[in-house]
């Protein structure tokens, strides 16, 4: 009996060492390696200084500014590949609601700092508007949605392009390609910033947020990539709000579907040809229309599955983000695709 005790225990151990060496490589391995890296970055942060003043060296930047008499955040990750004299294209990546822009940089959640290393992009998290030390829960004013910043009636248009002018003086942008994405009430934002920034950005990726502005206008064709899970369980991809969503319904709307806002966006853009196909894999696809005026795209990619997430990312809880397609991947793909503005 003894010996088949010790032949049980010895088998236990080879079972978790085998489990411990799929882990180790797995996708639990990679969040723990991109949070020791994103504490990393915290520690090494370089806070306060000039705005303005010239970034040297890579790494990652905290700042903070008056805009329209409100104190407003933003940090920059400038990746290792960067080299002063050669542009390099820049993302602006927006929270969404009740989140920050640590949040939103946070490489274990949306694995944007790594992608701004693979990809070689400057990365700047705005912070939307709080009213919480440190900037925590926060909103943005994207038209009809949401919260404090859609009610006191934020101008958060201009912060972000102030932070876009700040982050242009201090390195050498590729003016031609400064891009959007964010998140839910951030993707909301980023067409905000499509209708009433087209000047500043070429295109935009919004996740899980769809165009609820209030009007809209632009003033040149901007290229969208548009991602959402047909599950979404809080802004809800035939229309409206989830109904176990939102504690206070009168914090955000009803939102917009996704095929009202590609229709919208393809009228915008003057898109003639018929959608097709041009990614399938289980569980995702996308479709493009194109050719649009001006150079332009609008491309929707679909999960079956992910609620209301980050395609590739990863979140604490609830149903785990899908992992068909890396929506950073993707959009950046596509960000490279357009023809250069004339």
């Amino acid at each position: 009996m003894r010996h088949w005790r010790w032949f049980v225990v010895a088998l236990l151990f080879v079972v978790a060492i085998d489990v411990l060496a799929q882990v180790r490589e797995g996708r639990f391995a990679q969040i723990l390696r991109a949070r020791a890296a994103q504490r990393h970055a915290n520690a090494e942060m370089v806070t306060g200084g000039d705005p303005r003043a010239p970034i040297t060296a890579p790494g990652d930047y905290r700042y903070e500014i008056q805009h329209d008499g409100i104190t407003r955040l933003y940090r920059v990750h400038v990746p290792h590949g960067y080299r002063a004299g050669q542009p390099m294209p820049m993302l602006v990546a927006l929270h969404g609601g009740g989140g920050d822009m640590d949040w939103q940089a946070d490489d274990s959640k949306y694995g944007l700092i790594t992608a701004s290393e693979a990809h070689g992009f400057i990365a700047v998290f705005p912070n939307g508007f709080s009213r919480m030390p440190g900037g925590h829960l926060a909103t943005w004013n994207a038209g009809r949605c949401c919260a404090a910043a859609r009610d006191r009636n934020v101008d958060d248009v201009g912060f972000i392009r102030s932070v876009v002018d700040n982050v242009e003086h201090q390195l050498d942008v590729d003016h031609s390609r400064v891009y959007a994405t964010g998140m839910s009430n951030g993707g909301m934002m980023a067409y905000r910033l499509a209708c009433d920034a087209a000047d500043v950005f070429r295109a935009i990726a919004p996740v899980a947020g769809t165009d609820n502005t209030a009007r809209c206008a632009p003033s040149r064709p901007v290229a969208i990539a548009h991602f959402h899970a047909r599950d979404d369980d809080h802004v809800l991809f035939n229309g409206g709000a989830g109904a176990e969503a939102f504690r206070d319904r009168s914090m955000v709307t009803d939102f917009t579907s996704v095929p009202a806002t590609i229709d919208r966006w393809t009228r915008y853009d003057g898109c003639s040809a018929p959608p097709r196909r041009v990614l399938s894999v289980p569980g995702a696809y996308c479709e493009l229309r194109a050719p649009c005026n001006g150079g332009a795209q609008v491309q929707l990619c679909v999960t079956e599955t992910g609620a209301h997430s980050w395609p590739g990312g990863h979140k604490d809880r609830g149903e785990p983000a899908s992992q068909a397609i890396s929506a950073n991947d993707v959009m950046w793909r596509f960000f490279e695709s357009l023809p250069p503005r004339s």
